[in-house]
């Protein structure tokens, strides 16, 4: 049994297996990357108020 394929289509083929490689294995490193949120945090991401109040990290004031 023998394939015949031109050149120009097996390119294409190759090119689009490795892109869909490429990208399954980014969305899964991306997903990896993402913090666990405790089940308080989700309750307040659903609920749409934090838990505790957020203080800045840094604060600077300029006289003029």
């Amino acid at each position: 049994m023998e394939i015949t394929i031109e050149k120009e289509e097996l390119y294409k083929m190759i090119k689009t297996a490795v892109k869909e490689a490429l990208e399954e294995e980014l969305s899964e490193r991306c997903l990896k990357n993402i913090a666990d949120v405790s089940e308080e945090e989700m309750r307040d991401i659903i609920e749409g108020s934090p838990s505790r109040e957020k203080k800045p990290a840094y604060v600077e004031s300029i006289d003029i």
